[in-house]
């Protein structure tokens, strides 16, 4: 486990040049510098030369990002923000009540045991993945912890890919971790991590496909393989969707969702859908998991500015691939009359005849 000493000379990095205020979703809404990495860069360095202590007033401030990762895409230095900030959490939240108490609730026997309960619950109504064929492409399926609470996933996924040569390959994976890296909880992550690992190490595949943007983000941080989305494995495989009626969408991009080249194309191939893009239509939707708690004013604010920008596209659907952005935008659109249906991209395409 890293310790905040470690990355001094990342902090002593940052030159304060400024860039991250304007990207920070947070600070848009603030204007606290204390939002933005160069504010809690300041902090931190006191924090290592011993002029203040890592206490709950730091604590807050660090508790004051969404981990959007816009101001590590944006940093002219090159600084891994977000890593600093997770071990600065788990330093200050593993001597305290509530982050012993947090960390408990995220333990494999709590956490872990509720989503294995939920599993074991929705089992009799989710329907088998696709079984193997001849020379067809293998993909070791990364539900997510949402998607094992929900069967509807696995419902959309085997009608839409029932036709398509491929097989699905599920495993008996733990959580991405993203949680846990939010929380600080750096010991659980190192846990899910090594677990994951250990699965993908002994799987042969081709790709491992996912359906949520955050979990693909946050395995990439541990895994060297190669990974392809729902969307993308549409496109790959060529399929085309037709809707009963015309229908008017747009797209919120989830941060941690590097690349949308796919949609477009994917679009293209959907009769009787138009897309319409929204404005800012990549910009946070405000959510970020605890953050949405512990920041709730903010978090609204930055969800009801996202949806404005929806409403203003006059769509039927709001499409988006992780569930987290899914709870950010209804947050925002709630009290809207006429407001549009939020959904999955999955859940899209299966409203259609194909």
């Amino acid at each position: 486990m890293q310790k905040l000493e470690e990355f001094k000379e990342d902090i002593n990095k940052c030159s304060k040049c400024g860039l991250c205020q304007s990207v920070c979703p947070v600070y848009k809404i603030t204007g606290n510098d204390c939002a933005v990495s160069r504010g809690k860069f300041v902090m931190l360095d006191g924090v290592l030369k011993g002029d203040l202590k890592l206490n709950k007033n730091i604590n807050k401030y660090l508790d004051l990002c969404l981990k959007c990762g816009k101001c590590a895409d944006f940093c002219p230095s090159g600084i891994d923000v977000c890593k600093i900030f997770e071990t600065a959490k788990y330093q200050y939240a593993k001597n305290t009540l509530t982050g012993k108490i947090i960390f408990f609730l995220e333990s494999k026997f709590v956490f872990g045991n509720l989503i294995n309960i939920f599993k074991i619950i929705t089992k009799p109504f989710r329907k088998q993945t696709k079984g193997k064929t001849h020379n067809c492409l293998k993909l070791l399926y990364f539900k997510g912890c949402v998607n094992n609470l929900c069967p509807s996933t696995d419902i959309h996924l085997n009608k839409i890919f029932k036709n398509c040569d491929i097989e699905i390959i599920e495993k008996d994976f733990d959580c991405c971790g993203q949680p846990f890296l939010s929380s600080g909880n750096l010991e659980r992550f190192e846990q899910v991590k090594k677990h994951n690992l250990k699965i993908i190490e002994n799987s042969e595949f081709d790709y491992i496909l996912t359906d949520c943007a955050s979990c693909e983000s946050t395995l990439k941080q541990y895994m060297n393989a190669k990974f392809i989305n729902i969307g993308e494995l549409i496109n790959k495989k060529g399929l085309k969707f037709k809707f009963p009626k015309p229908v008017k969408v747009t797209f919120h991009k989830p941060c941690h969702l590097k690349d949308d080249k796919f949609l477009i194309p994917l679009l293209n191939n959907c009769d009787n859908v138009q897309y319409i893009q929204m404005e800012d239509y990549d910009s946070c939707c405000g959510f970020g998991g605890e953050f949405a708690i512990k920041n709730h004013k903010i978090s609204n604010a930055i969800s009801r500015e996202k949806a404005e920008n929806i409403i203003k596209t006059g769509t039927d659907y709001v499409i988006t691939t992780c569930p987290g952005c899914i709870l950010g935008l209804i947050q925002g659109l709630n009290g809207y009359k006429n407001r549009p249906q939020i959904v999955s991209l999955i859940d899209f395409l299966n409203k259609a005849n194909f």
